[in-house]
């Protein structure tokens, strides 16, 4: 018995994911997403769920917590047509056609696939890498988070001393945007010398509200102690003398990376040396045809909900016109010689336009 096909499957379930399936459902390819079941940890919904308050994304002039958000995105995506499996995809195929998915509790090692499709979409995210500091668990997002430009101009943050751990270039940027709301800014480098460009280095430590503490760890995070209490302090170390201190901080910002979740896709898709999904500029094609990346998993510069979206609309339009162009080349060429010969409606004679995918 062959597995249930689709036109299209997404793997995931964030904003990517969602904008993916809302334009596919209106178009009426009736997608399938796969949300995953705790997916790396993480909730379907992704790394929004995780977030208390979004105050930039457009159309919430209040704010909206980001599970609410991420509810709202999956309530439309059903509306709309999607049928959504509550399963994590364990493996794929991506070197037959159609392409073939494994779910993790719902197939065995030599089961046949759980579904095929024509076109997939991925857009697995990824996962801001956290440090397991002592407190970390207790005050993540009550003063710790890993996107200084997602959560740094909430409330509890403004006019109030602030640290970022990191030292390349993405830890300086997000210590230089604090400093629009903290009233100071301590950057913590684990070693004597900044990895950031040299641009990039001199700005940070040329700015007033900055302070670069180099051969400096992060120990213990400490705060109020009742239900939702914020951070205050933070215990630090010197690593070269030993030398313990506790600092000022209402809040703790990680910039030491992110690890995209490709694992599903090693080896079958070109993935860059961080291991992101390499796209073709400007677009979601992959450097398999058919096959579309959006959101996180193909963007290490932004990794901001609006810039996912907005990719997972791309994934989408490009993802429907794949599917339109193997609808087209499946047709008996007699059947396209005599479209070809139909004059159009406008009383136009020529022949209308037959586009091949760009990467076939």
């Amino acid at each position: 018995m062959a597995p249930p096909h689709t036109k299209v499957a997404i793997i995931g379930s964030g904003p990517a994911a969602h904008t993916a399936a809302i334009y596919l459902s209106r178009a009426e390819l009736k997608p399938v997403m796969y949300e995953g079941m705790l997916a790396g940890g993480t909730a379907a919904g992704g790394q929004l769920t995780t977030t208390t308050d979004v105050e930039n994304y457009p159309g919430f002039s209040k704010g909206i917590g980001g599970s609410e958000l991420m509810d709202e995105m999956r309530a439309q995506s059903i509306r709309f047509g999607t049928e959504i499996v509550t399963e994590t995809i364990a493996r794929v195929d991506l070197t037959s056609r159609p392409f073939r998915l494994w779910m993790e509790y719902s197939d065995g090692e030599n089961d046949e696939p759980a579904h095929t499709a024509d076109a997939v979409i991925i857009a697995t995210g990824a996962n801001a890498r956290r440090l397991n500091l002592a407190g970390e668990e207790k005050y993540w997002q009550n003063g710790v988070s890993a996107c200084a430009v997602c959560d740094g101009a909430v409330p509890i943050f403004r006019n109030r001393p602030l640290a970022v751990i990191g030292g390349g270039d993405s830890a300086a940027e997000e210590a230089m945007f604090l400093t629009k709301y903290g009233s100071h800014v301590t950057v913590l480098v684990r070693k004597d010398k900044l990895r950031a460009s040299k641009t990039m280095a001199k700005r940070l430590l040329a700015n007033p509200k900055v302070t670069v503490k180099f051969n400096h760890v992060a120990l213990e995070i400490q705060g109020e102690d009742k239900p939702r209490g914020l951070m205050t302090h933070l215990k630090i170390q010197n690593v070269v003398t030993g030398e313990e201190e506790v600092m000022d901080a209402n809040g703790l910002f990680y910039a030491v990376g992110h690890d995209p979740a490709t694992a599903l896709v090693k080896g079958q898709l070109e993935t860059d040396e961080d291991g992101y999904v390499v796209t073709q500029p400007g677009t979601s094609y992959t450097s398999i045809p058919g096959v579309f990346a959006a959101g996180d998993v193909q963007d290490k510069r932004y990794r901001q909900a609006i810039t996912s979206a907005g990719s997972g609309c791309i994934a989408a339009l490009e993802a429907e016109k794949y599917l339109a162009d193997l609808e087209d080349d499946d047709q008996p060429q007699l059947e396209k010689d005599t479209q070809a010969k139909k004059p159009e409606a406008n009383g136009d004679s020529s022949a209308p336009e037959y586009r091949s995918n760009p990467l076939l």
